[in-house]
């Protein structure tokens, strides 16, 4: 297999050995081959958080320890190149989710699953230093933090693994279906107030966060936005603050950690004066699908523009 090169191209003179080698036989390739090996794009340079990195081929052993980046991969067409995830990457069902911690990232076990190509959104514990060091090639995307960011990096990923074209299809299709959702909801809404609660304790997200962007489209007042210290977009609330700002709209992004949903809000000491638990507009959603910057946001655009039709 010819293998992916961090942030250089292969000397040219290994090229012939390489694609020979590939090939499995002493015969030069078919008039063809050279035809369809450069059909995907590739030699390829593209630019992660870690500067550039040159593959040379299309990656065929993709190793992704970011769960957004992995729904990215399948929704582009590349899922059939992925040959391992980390333990959260539980979408799609069909991606080989493996013990692979994202948080305390190894190197050598990453490194173990012979991949030509590593996709991280952290470099925590100087993962990215070690992964260069086994000479593994790696693409650092970080968190997103607006819309057009998650964008971007689909369209990346398509470059970097031969589907650019898919990618431009799927950012194409996400784009739609959230414009579609925007324009469904009444002109009412605009300045509602909205409260987005990460975990019971009152964290939550601000509008220059990526999740904060899509409540912005919609013309909603985000209450986070007033918070004294919004500690990089996502500062911890208090109850009485929440209560006080009194949010039209409720969306509670803690129903898979932590169990929460319209019943356990409507409990909290207070919260029976708030206007959404009141009127009934408190969304559950599911946490991944408010938290990844990938594919499914416009499923998230979709379910917050029923919940304001309602």
């Amino acid at each position: 297999m010819l293998r992916t090169t961090p942030r250089r191209l292969a000397p040219v003179a290994l090229l012939p050995l390489l694609v020979l080698s590939s090939c499995g036989g002493s015969e030069p390739p078919a008039e063809g081959a050279a035809t369809t090996a450069s059909a995907d794009g590739h030699p390829v340079t593209v630019t992660g958080d870690d500067g550039e990195l040159t593959l040379d081929q299309r990656p065929e052993s993709i190793v992704s320890m970011s769960a957004s980046a992995t729904e990215m991969l399948f929704a582009i067409g590349a899922g059939g190149q992925v040959e391992a995830v980390d333990s959260t990457s539980d979408f799609p069902a069909e991606a080989p989710t493996t013990d692979l911690s994202a948080f305390t990232p190894n190197a050598e076990a990453i490194a173990a699953r012979s991949p030509d190509l590593v996709v991280l959104s952290d470099d925590l514990n100087g993962i990215v230093g070690a992964l260069d060091a086994l000479q593994v090639p790696t693409l650092l995307l970080g968190a997103a933090d607006t819309l057009d960011e998650s964008y971007a990096q689909i369209e990346t990923l398509g470059e970097a693994t031969g589907h650019a074209e898919q990618a431009a299809d799927v950012v194409a299709g996400i784009q739609d279906r959230i414009a579609a959702a925007v324009d469904s909801v009444p002109d009412s809404v605009q300045g509602m107030r909205v409260y987005h609660e990460i975990d019971p304790s009152f964290y939550s997200a601000t509008s220059d966060t990526f999740i904060g962007g899509v409540y912005a489209l919609f013309g909603l007042e985000n209450i986070a936005d007033g918070a004294a210290d919004p500690a990089g977009g996502y500062p911890q609330l208090s109850a009485e603050y929440v209560v006080g700002r009194a949010p039209d709209l409720v969306v509670l992004a803690d129903t898979v950690c932590c169990g929460e949903n319209a019943a356990t809000l409507a409990a909290r000491p207070g919260f029976d004066t708030v206007p959404a638990v009141q009127q009934g507009r408190v969304l559950a959603v599911d946490d991944a699908v408010a938290s990844r910057w990938g594919p499914r946001v416009a499923d998230f655009a979709e379910s917050l523009a029923a919940e304001l039709r309602s």
